[in-house]
C-alpha cells in the first residue's frame, strides 16, 4: 500500500517553514505550504462555481484527454477529424469554464478526474 505525502514545502521555502513542517510531521500532522495551498483554494472555488468535469461536453472531454495525454493541437485535431483552430477553440473554452490558465493546471485537472492517469 503506497503512503501519501502528508508534508509539502517547496524549494522557495522560507527555512522556518522547514521548522514548522518537522513540529507538524512530530505531531502526526499534515503540512502543506500556504504558497500551494492558496492556489489550491482558489482553484477549487473557480471549479466550484464551473461545474464539474462530467459536465463538459463530450467533445471537450475529448480535447482535454488527448491534450493532457501530451499530444499538440495539430495532432488532436488530426484524431477528431477537425482544424487546430477548432482544438484551439475547445481548449480555451475549457480554460475559460474550468478556471484555468495554463496547460500545466489543465494537465493537472485531467488528472485529478480522472480523465488521464498521471504518468510514472
Amino acid at each position: 500500500m503506497h503512503e501519501q505525502a502528508a508534508r509539502y514545502l517547496l524549494k522557495r521555502s522560507a527555512a522556518s517553514e522547514l521548522a514548522i513542517a518537522i513540529r507538524e510531521a512530530m505531531q502526526g500532522r499534515s503540512y502543506v505550504t500556504p504558497l500551494v495551498t492558496g492556489g489550491m483554494v482558489e482553484a477549487l472555488m473557480r471549479l466550484d462555481h464551473q461545474g464539474p468535469a462530467h459536465e463538459l461536453t463530450p467533445r471537450q472531454r475529448e480535447v482535454l484527454q488527448l491534450l493532457a495525454e501530451g499530444r499538440s493541437m495539430k495532432e488532436v485535431a488530426g484524431v477528431l477529424h477537425v482544424t487546430p483552430r477548432t482544438v484551439a477553440f475547445h481548449k480555451y473554452k475549457l480554460m475559460e469554464r474550468l478556471g484555468l490558465q495554463t496547460n500545466a493546471d489543465l494537465i493537472q485537472y485531467a488528472i485529478q478526474e480522472h480523465i488521464v492517469a498521471p504518468r510514472s
